[in-house]
């Protein structure tokens, strides 16, 4: 059998072994996920399985960095009421894959990614899985880091300005033509940028398909998992980005039908609202952060096709990705203005 991408079989059953993991049989490796994001692969033998997560093997530069990130936040949670996957051993110098590696127990449950995977679920359970992940990410941010030892894990001052000055930056970097609207939102951003912000542990990719929910109750999140964009940040950029993701135009940049886009969930607004009364964390200067998470996912489907024109992307739809940027950058404007049409 000709070896996974990314994935050394034999070097990977020595790294647990030496790690205290006893291989009961043989181990053997499938892929779960590949492509833009962290590639992750089910290890298991006999009598127990394990997630490992990696650096994609092309389109970056392979660095501890986001890798690290993830290891930390994971083991630090682990003692919250948080669900994250039991940390099992961190590869931080890439001897074993040729990039750093994390390996976590695998959770049983069902991912929801597609939107052919909500065919069998009811609207009521629907409701209750949108209702638990509002409450998951509120118990997230009512974390306090320095009593999990992450007081150190991030800038949180200053944290939306930097945002959108970086995001600002990545645009020059990966526009492949000019939009005068992403300029003019760039600028209206600045001018709106909050006085005074919350500071949190931040996710920074949350919605459902980086969730793992119990195979019998979707309404039971049994681990948070993608944390490789976690940090200490602004709560509501977290929650401001789980709703922007709920725009149908979000398919264009997945190239995919998401799940998380169907209109059988609760709308944008009412998500917004849940998480209001879940975490009793009023939605101050709203608009703004609504505005900025529109930025980021315009210039993220810039980018995708920016990559896929440069031949680093192949994935399906990576060339039309930015066929979404203008709507991302319209919903911004609109969204600093007060308007929503």
């Amino acid at each position: 059998m000709s070896e996974l991408p990314g994935m050394n079989r034999d070097a990977l059953e020595q790294f647990l072994r030496e790690n205290g993991i006893e291989i009961a049989g043989s181990l053997a490796v499938e892929m779960i996920s590949g492509g833009r994001s962290n590639l992750t692969y089910k290890a298991y033998d006999d009598n127990s399985a394990w997630v490992v997560r990696r650096p994609p093997t092309s389109g970056l530069t392979p660095s501890a960095h986001d890798m690290a990130r993830e290891w930390a936040v994971t083991r630090a949670l682990a003692s919250t009421d948080v669900p994250v996957a039991p940390t099992v051993a961190f590869d931080r110098d890439g001897s074993v894959l040729g990039a750093p590696m994390t390996v976590v127990d695998f959770v049983p449950g069902r991912v929801i990614r597609a939107r052919e995977d909500l065919s069998d679920l009811t609207d009521a359970q629907i409701d209750a899985n949108a209702t638990e992940l509002v409450r998951v990410l509120a118990r997230l941010h009512a974390v306090d880091p320095a009593e999990v030892g992450l007081e150190s894990f991030g800038r949180p001052d200053g944290f939306v300005s930097r945002q959108v000055a970086t995001w600002a930056r990545q645009w020059q970097s990966v526009k492949t033509r000019d939009l005068p609207d992403v300029d003019r939102l760039h600028r209206a951003l600045e001018a709106a940028i909050p006085v005074h912000s919350a500071s949190s542990i931040v996710h920074g990719d949350f919605r459902v398909d980086n969730t793992i929910v119990d195979s019998d109750d979707v309404g039971s999140v049994a681990a948070v998992v993608d944390w490789e964009m976690s940090t200490l940040g602004d709560p509501l950029t977290d929650v401001a980005l789980m709703c922007i993701y709920r725009q149908p135009v979000f398919d264009a940049v997945l190239g995919a039908d998401a799940a998380w886009t169907s209109d059988r969930y609760p709308s944008a607004a009412d998500l917004a609202q849940l998480y209001s009364v879940e975490s009793g964390r009023e939605l101050a200067n709203w608009g703004f952060y609504l505005a900025l998470a529109n930025f980021k996912l315009g210039v993220i489907g810039e980018g995708i096709t920016h990559r896929a024109l440069s031949g680093s992307d192949t994935g399906a739809g990576a060339r039309h990705a930015a066929d979404a940027t203008g709507e991302f950058i319209a919903a911004g404007i609109r969204a600093l203005s007060g308007t929503t049409s």
